[in-house]
């Protein structure tokens, strides 16, 4: 590994498991037990996409995420890709363009519209920049979620075949049952919403997120996807899980969700055991960031 790349990963690799030991446990839901990330990673073997749904202010997530990374692209050299909430698909060129080393890392943080908490995700980007590692810009572009929010999916098919191109097929399916349960739950019921619009926001930003991964596995057959994006997204495999199965029914998939809960010796199973393949549970009397 280069010294730079070193100098610039030092705080993760000072970030041992041990001191971080107290802040998490990573359970099996299936097997109701302790698990480790080689358990998870071996588990892949078995799967093709790994979704870790996380909290974005985490820094425990963020380095279980990077350990993870690190570990799944050893043991699947040239056969692995990062998938990513954080990028757009129209800055999908940028991003490949700082990967391949053409533009400068300050070109790529602007072009690309990186996120105001992007030094959590560097360590990420600069290894895959490292190990000729792809890497998926698989959100939806904010304009159109913007568009979707005030006038509707319809509004959608007033767009360019260029603008579109970013998109996935239109007309997107707008999820029912659970999915929308769980939405109307967190925003606090039908009086907090003032029509489905913003519900329909939510399903193109899950639907574009689906869609991109299922592109890049048809073009890429037998490579591992890791991807990484807010909890709510991919809990109970609903969201950006459950629209990737509808590009792509016959790929297998497994995600990682993620909690805080001061009795995390002990985990409600009913509570948590259909959210996740694997429950990472974070002590909330702890700090989030460090």
């Amino acid at each position: 590994m280069k010294t730079s790349l070193f100098l610039l990963l030092l705080p993760f690799y000072a970030l041992s498991q041990d001191s971080l030991s107290s802040h998490y446990k990573i359970y099996s839901t299936y097997k109701q037990k302790l698990a480790t990330v080689n358990d998870i990673v071996d588990d892949l073997a078995n799967a093709d996409v790994l979704f870790f749904g996380e909290e974005h202010s985490d820094s425990t997530d963020h380095y279980l995420e990077f350990t993870l990374f690190k570990k799944l692209a050893e043991k699947y050299p040239g056969k692995f890709a990062l998938s990513m909430e954080m990028f757009e698909t129209d800055c999908q060129n940028v991003l490949d363009e700082y990967l391949d080393g053409f533009i400068r890392e300050k070109n790529f943080i602007a072009e690309a519209r990186a996120w105001h908490n992007y030094k959590d995700y560097r360590p990420l980007i600069e290894w895959a920049k490292a190990n000729h590692i792809p890497v998926i810009a698989a959100n939806a572009p904010a304009r159109y979620v913007n568009m979707a929010n005030r006038l509707g999916l319809v509004s959608l098919e007033q767009l360019n075949k260029s603008s579109k191109s970013y998109l996935p097929p239109l007309p997107i399916d707008t999820a029912t049952g659970a999915y929308y349960e769980k939405f109307l739950q967190v925003m606090g019921g039908h009086d907090a919403m003032s029509g489905m619009q913003m519900f329909q926001a939510q399903n193109l930003w899950d639907a574009t997120m689906g869609w991109a991964i299922s592109r890049f596995a048809k073009a890429h057959r037998g490579y591992k996807i890791f991807q990484l994006n807010g909890s709510f997204h991919s809990e109970e495999k609903l969201g950006a899980a459950a629209q990737l199965k509808k590009y792509a029914p016959k790929i297998r998939m497994l995600n990682i969700a993620n909690y805080d809960d001061e009795n995390f010796d002990n985990p409600d199973w009913n509570k948590l055991s259909k959210n996740g393949d694997y429950i990472i549970i974070t002590d909330p009397k702890l700090p989030k960031t460090f």
